[in-house]
């Protein structure tokens, strides 16, 4: 398989999901900032880390200086999900959320592993034993069955990519994070614990405790 220059093997596209409305923030949290960056850029250079071209989907505001904008109809992140499988031009898809800059890169190239791997319809995590929909990476197979959920009216995320593999007899894998983290397969530059990398950052009051996280408060190593 061809190679970029980076060695990432050019099989996935990134996408950065950014449609939400933004209500609790009070602005749009994709240019908020962050760590003295936009969150716009902290979930680009999530996908940046893997070597993947990267496009944002479902903005509701002009962020093409970011990088490309694919449009969706503002019916929720599975519309963004769908919007950005029918551009998708490699076979599988990484998916992080622009609200969620905590997540390391190292962590998103273990889901995609795991993906190229096993050839699942799609790869997560789960924390405590509880599923976090994002970041995922979905098989572009699933693209039909996804589209059919949300035209259902099933706009959530992960009942609608559950049963989109399930009908495919593609499930999806499971990767408990806290056992990649104890391996030192996903490891965090800023030695957060991983109970942190998943804050979905909605508020300016979560804007500012996570900043405090990065300053050393509540740290764990």
């Amino acid at each position: 398989m061809k190679a970029t220059a980076n060695g990432s093997a050019l099989d996935a596209e990134g996408f950065v999901l950014a449609g939400g409305q933004s209500a609790r923030m009070g602005t749009d949290k994709a240019l908020v900032d962050f760590a003295g960056r936009p969150l716009i850029e902290h979930a680009l250079s999530q996908l940046a880390g893997l070597g993947l071209t990267a496009k944002i989907a479902g903005a509701r505001r002009p962020l093409d200086t970011y990088s490309p904008v694919i449009p969706d109809e503002g019916r929720g992140p599975l519309d963004g999900i769908c919007a950005a499988l029918e551009v998708c031009a490699a076979p599988l898809a990484v998916f992080v959320s622009v609200d969620m800059p905590l997540v390391p890169p190292s962590a998103i190239a273990a889901l995609l592993q795991a993906a190229r791997v096993a050839a699942p319809g799609g790869v997560l995590f789960t924390l405590n034993g509880f599923i976090q929909t994002f970041p995922a990476v979905i098989d572009r197979v699933l693209l039909p069955a996804l589209v059919a959920e949300l035209s259902s009216g099933h706009s959530g995320c992960l009942r609608a990519t559950r049963s989109a593999a399930q009908a495919l007899n593609r499930p999806l894998r499971l990767l408990p994070v806290e056992h990649l983290a104890q391996a030192d397969i996903c490891r965090d530059a800023a030695y957060l614990h991983p109970l942190f990398w998943f804050l979905n950052l909605n508020t300016p009051g979560e804007i500012f405790a996570a900043s405090q996280l990065l300053h050393g408060k509540a740290r764990v190593i």
